[in-house]
């Protein structure tokens, strides 16, 4: 890439994800064994699936961008992973002496590109939905969650991926943003303001008060309960930031109040688009369907969490044992617990 191409205020998390695998042995009808998600900003732009077995753009302007020859060398390589993944799994299993059942292996790696050109970087395993090891950009070591996970670290450390993982999150990474970035700069760099309703209910006494922020982006929002002109979230419920197939995220707060004081709570929601914090208020002629608005956003959560996570990594050309023979310089998911 050219020079560097200026960035919005926000951060631009690019997110490289998933694997959930089931045992190759067993999988469950119409669920993939192993799945591979890209994320940027929020925005899922790439997908690979064991069922449909190549990398598909998620987003116009990711199909329209990609260079030739990417989704093939994209595809290739996510293969190779997927042979990888089905060995890890093996290999933890034995370690924790397992014999069957449903497990998982989840990745995570996420990356963010600051307006001042910083890079921050994390990236993270886990097994069975728990922390299994991990790396942060500058810490120059592995941290292992287990003596499971100690055997994996030290193999690695052996191998010097310390050296190959800072070198990936500190300069290959950034350089492939950028490139993702400008491709969807006109999408990427949107604001949109949230449409605001706070719903209330009665149960058994108690007003059940819930703000809910639809619409928006970026995703980053703040959603505050006040009482009297304080801050009150001590007893707040939130139910997190999930993505809308339109690109845009939803949220909600929610919050118990005596009906006597309904009158007392305010919601207050601060967004980029925004000029200054929004206060809303309930109406009591309002209504609204809440358990039916939690309930969507909770099966939206779960299905998020059930995605999990994986990651690219830079290796130089190799050929793995089936033959595949990837390019020098391209991303590559070939790391062996």
């Amino acid at each position: 890439p050219g020079s560097p191409n200026p960035f919005p205020a926000l951060p631009v998390p690019l997110s490289l994800i998933h694997d959930p695998l089931s045992p190759p042995k067993s999988p469950s009808p119409g669920v993939p064994q192993y799945m591979i998600l890209g994320f940027v900003d929020g925005i899922p732009f790439t997908r690979y699936d064991s069922e449909r077995g190549r990398v598909e753009p998620q987003t116009q302007w990711m199909e329209e961008g990609a260079e030739p020859g990417y989704w093939e060398s994209q595809t290739q390589m996510a293969q190779v992973h997927q042979h990888v993944r089905v060995e890890d799994m093996k290999t933890l299993q034995h370690r924790y002496n397992q014999s069957g059942g449903l497990h998982t292996i989840q990745r995570v790696s996420s990356y963010d590109l600051l307006s001042d050109g910083s890079v921050r970087g994390s990236w993270r395993y886990g097994y069975d939905g728990r922390d299994f090891i991990s790396f942060e950009l500058g810490s120059k070591s592995f941290v292992a969650a287990d003596d499971a996970a100690e055997i994996t670290r030290r193999l690695w450390e052996d191998e010097n991926e310390v050296e190959r993982r800072e070198n990936y999150q500190g300069h290959i990474c950034p350089e492939w943003l950028r490139k993702y970035v400008g491709y969807g700069r006109k999408e990427l760099e949107r604001k949109v303001a949230p449409d605001v309703h706070v719903p209330g209910k009665e149960e058994h006494g108690t007003l059940i008060l819930s703000c809910h922020a639809y619409g928006f982006y970026p995703n980053t929002i703040t959603v505050n309960w006040m009482k009297g002109g304080e801050i009150w979230d001590q007893k707040m419920e939130w139910g997190g930031i999930v993505p809308n197939s339109d690109g845009t995220f939803h949220t909600w707060a929610r919050i118990e109040a005596l009906l006597e004081e309904w009158e007392q709570y305010r919601c207050r929601v601060e967004h980029p688009r925004m000029l200054e914090p929004g206060i809303f208020a309930w109406e009591p002629t309002s209504g609204g369907n809440l358990d039916m608005v939690i309930a969507v956003s909770v099966i939206s959560i779960l299905v998020l969490v059930l995605i999990g996570f994986s990651v690219w990594r830079l290796q130089s050309r190799r050929r793995d044992g089936n033959g595949y023979n990837l390019p020098a310089g391209e991303f590559q998911w070939w790391i062996q617990l």
